[in-house]
């Protein structure tokens, strides 16, 4: 297999070290092979990304978002290669590492959305907090396997999906966007001990430094959200002709952004809104190019990961916003999704409370003990000293959880009319 001399043995360093990979395969394609196969992935299939998993067939969940942000990212990847004259055959970004980023990116988001990941950070409050991507930093890096083990992910993999590197100590009041302080230690290892420069201070400016696999994932990301949730918001009559003009007459829309909602309102009016904002997926592929970053970008000596940047053409990026904003004022601050939030909140908050009374606040394990988690969980929380650590595995298990699950699982533990024996399984 052709060496690829954009990346070093720097770049493909494992936290525990790895058997060289076959001929057949790069450490990349290990990354992404080993994401495919791991339950953690499988459960996104039932993890909700804009409407509840389940209740029609066409909606998107968290897995065929995956899905498409890891094809667009890929082709973003083929996209520079191909107009970049700082690119060629045996210098590239490896669409494979790009690939297992982007699949990988949602492994850690909880049951219900960001309704969810707001309940968990809530009750998780004094005892670590919770972040969905810190959580699946976690999963990538200590959990991901049976036995509570990591994947030993290479460097560049890690770095690819780091999208935040504030550890909640430095923004104890932060609301999400950074991660568990116990995550430092994987913080030193992705840098080699490299200390943050002093103007990369934590919050805003540190989130900001990403490499550039870590960049074309998440415009992926948002090519893939800002086009996508209109086609669901329309399809669930969450968005319709009526609503939009509405909200077009209440937010004064410039020239441009005029323009593309009357592009959208036509769609609608055709019942072809899939392939409109399908035909824009290319363009915004496109509108992604290679820069040179600053010389002195904090490790550019290091990796050539760091030697470039993603700039976006301005007129794409205000674009994937207007339909950003579309979906967040009409589909998520509808009253609909907003009940199912309160109803996420209530269900989950609910729940880790009474694990909380069992497992978290108790000194030491009852003699009198019920166990109402599964045994590899229990040995688990009781293996630990002190209620933060015990915490943080209760809140791995929620978060595990799909949706349908968490809901039966609630049912189980409240509901009086909930107990044959047909519902056990």
């Amino acid at each position: 297999m052709a060496q690829n001399s954009f990346y070093t043995e720097f770049d493909t360093a494992t936290l525990e070290g790895r058997d060289r990979s076959p001929a057949y395969r790069t450490e990349f394609q290990v990354d992404r092979d080993r994401i495919i196969y791991t339950s953690a992935f499988r459960r996104l299939q039932s993890k909700t990304q804009v409407f509840l998993s389940g209740e029609y067939d066409f909606y998107r969940t968290r897995l065929t978002h995956s899905l498409e942000v890891a094809q667009i990212g890929r082709s973003i990847c083929n996209s520079l290669r191909s107009q970049s004259s700082a690119l060629g055959d045996d210098f590239f970004i490896d669409p494979d590492l790009v690939e297992a980023a982007c699949l990988s990116h949602d492994i850690g988001h909880p049951p219900f959305g960001h309704a969810g990941e707001r309940t968990l950070h809530r009750v998780m409050h004094g005892l670590g907090g919770f972040e969905g991507n810190a959580q699946t930093l976690r999963l990538l890096t200590e959990t991901i396997y049976a036995g509570n083990k990591g994947m030993n992910p290479t460097r560049a993999f890690i770095d690819a999906t780091l999208k935040y590197k504030t550890l909640l100590s430095d923004t104890p009041d932060a609301p999400n966007h950074f991660l568990y302080d116990r995550q430092g230690s994987i913080l030193d290892f992705v840098f080699d001990g490299e200390p943050f420069p002093p103007e990369l201070t934590p919050g805003k400016p540190r989130n900001s430094l990403k490499s550039i696999e870590c960049q074309i994932m998440d415009w992926a990301d948002d090519t893939a959200y800002s086009l996508n949730d209109i086609v669901d918001g329309v399809n669930a009559s969450f968005l319709n002709l009526e609503k939009l003009e509405r909200w077009a007459e209440s937010s004064q829309p410039d020239a441009e952004e005029s323009e593309h909602l009357d592009g959208v309102l036509r769609a609608i009016r055709r019942g072809s809104i899939e392939a409109k904002m399908g035909s824009k997926i290319g363009k915004f592929i496109g509108a992604a190019t290679l820069v040179a970053a600053d010389g002195d970008k904090f490790m550019s000596g290091r990796s050539n990961r760091y030697r470039f940047d993603l700039a976006i053409d301005p007129a794409l990026k205000k674009e994937s916003k207007l339909y950003k904003r579309i979906a967040l004022d009409l589909v998520f601050r509808s009253q609909q999704l907003q009940q199912i939030d309160l109803k996420a909140d209530r269900l989950l908050g609910k729940m880790f409370g009474l694990y909380r009374e069992l497992y978290i606040d108790p000194d030491e394990k009852p003699t009198s003990h019920i166990s109402i988690l599964p045994p590899e969980t229990e040995a688990l929380i009781w293996g630990e000293s002190d209620e933060v650590a015990r915490a943080r595995h209760i809140c791995d298990h929620i978060a595990g959880m799909t949706d349908r699950f968490a809901a039966r699982v609630y049912r189980r533990l409240f509901d009086a009319d909930f107990g044959s024996i047909v519902d056990l399984v």
